[in-house]
This record gives structure tokens, sequence and C-alpha cells, in this order.
């Protein structure tokens, strides 16, 4: 009898080493519906003890196999090392493009509010107010929220070191804005959006003062809600399951 015990002790501790594969109600449930089917039987000390190292294991045979899937499911669905540094690029590294741009006009933005510049009439700072709300909502909720941090979010993960190509990594940053390697709709999207920025952009600087200063104002707040919502829905993507489409072609999907 206490070699038994000891015996059983032994597998117990070696069983642990590796975790528990199988939550603990499902053990209890398990010795319960044994009572049950075996109501007028007395289960004696090696029946239990079978059964707590069986549940502790994953169960018997049907068990084995939902331990297994299990398992395997969590090794698939956690992120490794390597393809978090890779998604990690791929989505702050727009990021860093953006607070690029931000650092760069935000100057600008605020020359208004400075002692030396001219103050702005009733109606200049009520196109300014409204510019950053306009701008807020247009291009950082309806633009970054719903649309562009998705994609830039869902490309990232999809970079993996070792099944990736090593330019899609290098690149990673434009990879996941979708500017190449994506659907022909996405990539035709993709490139017009960037160029257009870049010809507002040059057409803004001609504006004279202070309708650049409001524009660049709403710019500043547009990106800055960008790089929140990349940042925050990066961070939630590894606690939830939703799903975002990455625009990968088809040969991929």
């Amino acid at each position: 009898m206490g070699f038994r015990i000891l015996l059983s002790f032994a597998s117990l501790v070696a069983h642990l080493a590796f975790g528990f594969s199988v939550p603990a109600t499902r053990s209890i449930s398990g010795v319960q519906i044994d009572h049950h089917r075996s109501s007028h039987q007395s289960p004696s000390l090696s029946q239990f003890e079978e059964t707590d190292i069986l549940s502790i294991r994953g169960g018997s045979s049907g068990g084995s196999s939902m331990s297994s899937t299990s398992v395997d499911v969590e090794e698939r669905d956690s992120p490794k090392f390597g393809g978090v540094i890779a998604s990690a690029w791929g989505s702050l590294g727009v990021i860093m493009i953006l607070m690029k741009a931000i650092i760069r006009v935000f100057p600008i933005a605020v020359e208004p509010f400075r002692v030396d510049s001219r103050v702005l009439t009733a109606f200049e700072l009520t196109a300014y107010i409204l510019t950053c709300l306009f701008f807020a909502y247009a291009e950082g909720y309806k633009g970054f929220s719903l649309k562009f941090a998705p994609l830039v979010v869902s490309r990232s993960r999809t970079l993996k070191p070792g099944s990736s190509p090593f330019l899609h990594i290098l690149l990673g940053p434009l990879y996941s804005m979708g500017l190449f390697h994506a659907t022909r709709k996405r990539m035709i999207v993709s490139w017009s959006v960037t160029i257009g920025v870049a010809g507002i952009v040059a057409a803004v600087k001609r504006l004279p003062y202070p309708w650049r200063n409001i524009i660049d104002a709403g710019v500043v707040v547009g990106l800055s809600w960008g790089s929140l919502s990349i940042l925050l829905l990066y961070l939630k993507s590894f606690f939830t399951s939703a799903h975002m489409d990455p625009a990968l072609p088809k040969k991929e999907l």
C-alpha cells in the first residue's frame, strides 16, 4: 500500500512538471460522472489514483485527444518571440512614420498661439477648432480606427521569421501599410492615399498664415488619433481573437 502511494505521488510530480493540460473542473466532473455510473459500487483507492493521474495527463483516450488538440491550439495561437518582434516592427514602424510627421508639423500648428504671432480672429479661431474636430472624425476615427489601423495590425501579425520572406520583414512598416504584396484593390488604395497625402501636403505649404496652420493643426489631431489607434489595436490583438482581413493575395488566403 505504501509503495503504491509513493508511486502515485512520483507520477503526479512528473506530470505536474509538464503542466496541466485540462482545467481542474474537468477532473472533478469526471470523478462525479464515474461516481454516478457506478453508484452501487464503492470505488477503491486505486481507481481514484488512476482517475486523478489520467485527469492530470488529459483524461482517458477521449480526453487525451481533447488535451492534445487544446495544446496544439495553444501552441498555434500563442505568439512566438520572433513573430512578436516582426509584428512590432511592422505596426510600431508605421507609428514611427506618423510620429515623425507629427513632430514636423506640430510647431506650425501651434504657431498662432505664440506670443509673437498675430492673434486669431473669432472666425479664424472657430475655423481652427472645427478643422481639428473634422480631422478627428474623418481622418482619425473613420480613416484610422475603422480602416487603416486594423489593416496595419492584421498585416503586421502575419510577419513571421522563417515563413515570411526576408524583404517583407525588412520593409515591415511598408508591408503593413499594404504598399506591396497585397490585393490589387488594396495596393491601389494604399498608393493612391500615399500620393494624395503628399500632394495635399505640398499644396498646404503654399497657404498663407493662418490657414496653413489651421490645416496642419487638423493633421496633427488626425495623425495622433491614428497613432494611438494602431498602438491600442496592436496591444489588443494579443488578447482577443477578432479576425481582421490582412488583404493578402488570394493565393495565400
